[in-house]
């Protein structure tokens, strides 16, 4: 299960399973996020509109928000489906990730997907492309933006 840590203004809640420690959160905001403490957030070293900035920057969802009126990220719309180079789907906006019996286990507004087919976290990425050498198709054919749907669900099967 995740933690929550919270202020008066704002409420973050941090999923491990999610968490691909890209650091991102680190960078943007050092004096809140420190993987060296304990706990290792510490949103009082900010304000509630810094931290919420750094934590829509995390790409796999594993850190969300709710400010104190109730407010949660935005999902952008419509929904964008990126391939990291070498990496996972990078997924943000309005979605459900689900299970091949319809069960859903993940929603947006972020995610990261697996795409090398190792993960010990399906379909959820855990960085194991880097572990066995995942590397992109050269001769993948990429879908053009404009051509593309925005997909409401996304369906996972271990088939």
């Amino acid at each position: 299960m995740g933690r929550t840590y919270s202020t008066d203004e704002i409420t973050v809640y941090w999923d491990p399973k999610r968490c691909i420690h890209t650091a991102i959160c680190l960078n943007a905001l050092p004096e809140v996020f420190d993987t060296e403490r304990r706990p290792w957030v510490t949103i009082e070293g900010a304000s509630a509109a810094e931290v919420r900035d750094a934590i829509e920057k995390c790409p796999s969802g594993a850190l969300t928000y709710e400010l104190a009126d109730g407010t949660r990220e935005a999902p952008c719309r419509p929904t964008e489906i990126s391939v990291r180079p070498n990496g996972p789907l990078s997924v943000r906006g309005d979605f459900e990730v689900t299970d091949k019996d319809g069960n859903v286990f993940g929603v947006g507004p972020r995610a990261t997907l697996c795409r090398c087919g190792n993960t010990r976290n399906a379909p959820f990425c855990d960085l194991s492309h880097r572990r066995v050498g995942f590397l992109d198709n050269p001769h993948a054919v990429a879908l053009e933006r404009e051509t593309a749907e925005s997909p409401a669900t996304i369906t996972w099967t271990d088939e």
